[in-house]
């Protein structure tokens, strides 16, 4: 006979204070009101306060905040303790405070809020957010947390967002962002790169961003799908010194500074499959 399946045991949301509406916060507002939590912000310029009405999203009053569970700061990296400063008398004894920086440890609410005893917490989000309708859902949130319970329902947060969660620690926080910024922001500037090669040649910029994108999107789907040794392609892998030369003689300084650099890193994931003087006749070009 066929086992009964136990019913799943859903916990009851917390109670959802975000102050700031700017991109991040934005985004998590939005993704909290369609899963109807209970949720209010504290937008902090009018701008704000008006996507916020538009977007149908309450406004935070003292009472949501003494009432709330989670206090999101959604805010600049260098305003987090000046924002839990403001908000710190009007929580209530049981409110977390929790940031969204990548780069922050739990210090950076500063000593006051350190003091209160509450718990804290960081919740940052690994997507590009340019914009608060961009999704959230299939991304990755790093956690850090000075309590359990605090934990468990920041993972209840992502759960509900849709996302996955890993714990970065402490002492980890500065290179754990770097990473993040690498792979997101400056892949970018890469990408601003690759369109001025184009440019070098020739082309007009918006000509050169159409064709890039979907060869960008294609490197980065042999990624997911082959690693890094066997997802690269380009003359490096396949040891053709010449072309790598040519390039080196095409580009501007600038730019064939950052192609020398990217390419030695290249190089060193795949250069024990190269001959051996290949792979030295590329470190000498790539020096």
């Amino acid at each position: 006979m066929a086992r009964r399946r136990k019913p799943v045991t859903t916990r009851k949301p917390p109670a959802v204070v975000i102050v700031g509406f700017g991109r991040v916060g934005g985004a998590i507002a939005r993704a909290l009101k369609v899963a109807k939590w209970p949720l209010a912000v504290l937008p902090r310029s009018q701008d704000s306060v008006r996507r916020a009405a538009t977007s149908g999203i309450r406004l935070a009053d003292h009472d949501d905040l003494k009432a709330a569970q989670l206090c999101l700061l959604a805010v600049p990296d260098a305003q987090v303790q000046n924002a839990a400063e403001l908000v710190l008398e009007d929580l209530g004894p049981s409110t977390a405070l929790v940031h969204l920086s990548g780069a922050l440890t739990l210090a950076a609410f500063g000593q006051t809020a350190i003091e209160s005893k509450r718990a804290l917490g960081s919740f940052h989000p690994l997507a590009a957010i340019s914009d608060p309708s961009d999704p959230l859902e299939g991304h990755t949130a790093a956690l850090a947390a000075t309590t359990p319970t605090l934990l468990a329902s920041l993972q209840q947060l992502a759960r509900v967002l849709e996302m996955e969660t890993i714990e970065v620690p402490e002492s980890g926080r500065a290179a754990y962002h770097a990473g993040a910024v690498l792979s997101a922001g400056l892949l970018v500037s890469l990408a601003d790169v690759a369109v001025s090669s184009l440019q070098h040649a020739g082309l007009e910029r918006e000509q050169a961003l159409r064709a890039l994108l979907p060869l960008m999107n294609s490197a980065l789907r042999g990624l997911s799908a082959r690693g890094f040794s066997k997802g690269l392609t380009g003359p490096v892998v396949r040891g053709d010194v010449g072309v790598v030369q040519a390039h080196l003689d095409a580009l501007p300084a600038e730019l064939g500074s950052l192609y020398r650099l990217l390419s030695r890193r290249t190089l060193a994931l795949v250069g024990e499959s190269l001959p051996a003087e290949t792979k030295l006749a590329l470190q000498r070009i790539l020096a």
